[in-house]
């Protein structure tokens, strides 16, 4: 005899000691006296009964001639998903196809050998008659289901599992592994009948004030050649635009990005994509694709941080004051007084002027009340070491937004080997080469110290002036030069150039980039007097005011709160929805031993509590709950340490904005021979369905000598172990014990 054990077997050696040093223990001192031979016999019983136990635990097998073949189960898994309702180019759906593989090609090649079961699988596996298999199951997790078959088995001898799909698996990926031969069997059209589908819609970053918001939408045309379609994107139910799209080839996906313009601020907006049904198209449940636009959520708080006044400074705090969705506070350094040191000009509530008085956020936690913070002409010399890292780390581990602009931030004595230069987007330490052109992004080239977009920057957020790419390209282009612009180096790994100028001599450089860095985003933007876009513009253009705010914007959107909350965004109905809940104090330190308790808003209203539990990494809390139904739920998490409150968190989600099921219905060939290789078995499609019998043969010859068995579930183990706990218990009473 062997095992098969669930743990290491130094880790069984490990517990069975274990196990033995308890029952010495129990009876190191009993309550009334013992003969050392009596104790000898309960430690010893009660050892045994520990160590059957952990016997049972480690599955023991043995080996054992095999089973009589009309004694060996196959077990034909049949998937019963709804993508196995689609009809092919027969017009039979594949599960009529599969029933009649199971009829006409399986059971007469092995039913005499061996004993059929059947079983259909969607969310699991459960045993059905063939006449019954309907193609209802909202989805198909054929690993979990092969996993549980295997387990239904385990100890009885099986020539193999034989799984009847499409390949639609729409479960997870971690199920347990399978130590049977799966003989797969494909049905479905490979090349897929004709079909269009939206394959994929997202949104921009939350919207922080009132501009639109860009959907960017993913379609595929598969059947129809180079045929057009309509893309038509809807807000509420309320038809927003539509877009004629002709495909390049038949199957290549196709990009379109729309503006949408939520009509409600203050309530979630449902943004759906649909395709126009194509002629004789058959499956239409993946025309469409749907998701939510979160309500306008709290103020962002901007911090900006100038070496001198001067018209950067008064005209960019103007224009992003005038934003009603950003609190700006503002440090101008003014000079010096008659002591040497930096007096400060500050702009700020009487609730957080204090702290700022100094010229720098006196205390971690008041840097990190804010959600972005811009430094312009401010030299090295000016801040601490502390204070740069405390800036380092505010976009690194708090998660804010990071501006840095003017000439003297980036001059020699600028914050290059400051450690703030690791968080910038271009690298200025090394200026020698300039930035090199790349065949996407086109002429570059314009007049001295005018900003020209690139290629990326005209998709972006924070470049993007027009409705379109030509219309932010023009509007760009009509923009007065600026009177300079800083020699900035290349971009870093991982950071996008959104734009670039040229200098005097011609030598090219970044102008605008990004990147992101830890858990924040930080910017560079090298022009210098930007202020003349506003004066040097009629009084009516707003180019100047739009750019700063959207940068402003793009910058502080995804800095999170103390209390978070994240959501899934692709979840079904009926599945088990996990909300994940970070904790940090006002220091952005993770808070373990915080109490999170919240709810969920279900669409009719209803609201169910949520409980949550400590997981990792540290300070992040977990709950689930089952989403009955499609639509718009509202999940609230509320954290606090001991009677002080750590603050709320509030977040929606959309259940049921895309079918896993249908997404791409063609035979998914290569899922099925994965399953096949990795555990053993083999693959064909339904049309050799009666390829099953010789390779069920082939199997029971390789196994003909001597197999192990199963025998954890044999009854003379579980009459041993009654056994041993009987005679302990019934000397126990004999001895005086209870």
């Amino acid at each position: 005899m062997h095992f098969a054990p669930p743990i290491p077997l130094w880790a069984a050696a490990l517990v069975a000691a274990a196990l033995v040093a308890a029952a010495v223990f129990a009876y190191r001192r009993p309550l009334v006296p013992l003969t050392r031979a009596q104790r000898v016999t309960l430690i010893t019983l009660r050892a045994a009964a520990l160590l059957t136990l952990l016997t049972f635990f480690c599955r023991p097998l043995v080996l054992a001639p095999p089973a009589a073949p009309a004694d060996v189960v196959v077990p034909i898994v049949v998937d019963t998903s709804r993508s196995m309702g689609i009809a092919d180019e027969s017009g039979n759906s594949r599960l009529n196809r599969a029933v009649r593989a199971i009829t006409a090609d399986i059971t007469p090649a092995v039913a005499n050998r061996f004993k059929l079961e059947v079983f259909r699988a969607g969310d699991g596996a459960a045993p059905a008659a063939v006449d019954t298999l309907r193609a209802d199951a909202p989805r198909s997790d054929l690993r979990e289901a092969l996993a549980a078959v295997r387990e239904r088995f385990r100890g009885r001898p099986l020539a193999g599992i034989v799984l009847i799909s499409d390949g639609g698996d729409t479960g997870s990926a971690d199920a347990p592994p399978i130590d049977t031969p799966v003989f797969a069997i494909g049905v479905g059209s490979r090349d897929g009948i004709p079909d269009r589908e939206v394959t994929g819609i997202t949104a921009g970053d939350p919207r922080l004030d009132r501009s639109a918001v860009d959907v960017h939408v993913t379609a595929s045309s598969r059947g129809f050649g180079r045929s057009p379609f309509d893309l038509h994107i809807s807000a509420n139910g309320r038809l927003v635009d539509t877009r004629h799209i002709t495909p390049s080839s038949d199957g290549v996906p196709v990009d379109a990005v729309f503006t949408v313009a939520p009509p409600d601020e203050s309530a979630p907006t449902i943004v759906a994509a649909d395709i126009a049904p194509g002629p004789g198209e058959r499956i239409l449940d993946n025309n469409t694709r749907t998701i939510l636009i979160s309500p306008r959520g709290r103020k962002r708080r901007v911090l900006v941080l100038e070496g001198a006044p001067g018209f950067e400074h008064s005209f960019l705090t103007r224009a992003l004051a005038e934003d009603p969705d950003l609190e700006v506070d503002s440090i101008a350094r003014k000079g010096k007084n008659d002591a040497g040191q930096d007096t400060f000009f500050v702009q700020a509530p009487a609730a957080r002027a204090p702290s700022l008085t100094p010229g720098f956020p006196a205390r971690r936690e008041d840097l990190f009340a804010y959600d972005a913070v811009i430094v312009g002409n401010m030299s090295g010399d000016v801040f601490t070491r502390a204070q740069m890292s405390a800036l380092a780390d505010f976009v690194a581990v708090r998660g804010g937004g990071l501006l840095v602009l003017g000439g003297l931030s980036f001059a020699e004595h600028g914050l290059a080997g400051t450690p703030l230069e690791p968080v910038l987007p271009v690298d200025i330490g090394d200026r020698h080469g300039t930035f090199v052109r790349s065949s996407a992004d086109g002429d570059l080239g314009g007049p001295p110290d005018t900003i020209v977009p690139t290629a990326q920057g005209l998709a972006h957020p924070v470049m993007r002036l027009g409705a379109t790419a030509e219309e932010t390209r023009k509007k760009w282009a009509a923009l007065p030069t600026l009177a300079g612009a800083a020699p900035l180096g290349g971009p870093k790994p991982g950071a996008t150039v959104l734009a670039v100028v040229t200098i005097a001599g011609g030598a090219l450089y970044p102008a605008v980039a990004v990147q992101p860095y830890g858990q924040g985003r930080s910017m560079v933007f090298g022009g210098e007097a930007a202020w003349r876009w506003r004066m040097m513009r009629p009084a009516t253009d707003r180019t100047y005011e739009l750019f700063w705010r959207q940068a402003v914007r793009w910058l502080a959107a995804t800095s999170p709160d103390p209390v978070a909350v994240t959501v899934p965004q692709a979840s079904q109905a009926g599945d088990a929805v996990t909300i994940q809940a970070d904790v940090r104090n006002a220091e952005f330190v993770p808070v373990p031993d915080a109490i999170v308790s919240g709810a969920v808003t279900l669409p009719g209203g209803e609201q169910k509590p949520l409980a949550f539990r400590p997981g990792q990494p540290s300070g992040r809390f977990s709950a689930s709950f089952d989403a009955p139904e499609k639509g718009v739920y509202r999940v609230q998490a509320d954290a606090s340490r001991g009677k002080a409150g750590m603050g709320r968190a509030e977040r929606w989600l959309f259940v049921g904005g895309a079918d896993r099921e249908l997404a791409d219905p063609r035979l998914n060939e290569g899922a099925l021979r994965r399953i096949a290789r990795a555990t053993g078995g083999e693959y064909a499609p339904v049309s050799r369905a009666s390829a099953v019998g010789s390779w069920l043969d082939a199997r029971s010859a390789e196994s003909a000598g001597l197999a192990p068995r199963d025998v954890w579930q044999q009854p003379w183990l579980l009459a041993l172990a009654v056994l041993i706990l009987s005679a302990e218990w019934v000397f126990r009473r004999q001895w005086g014990l209870r």
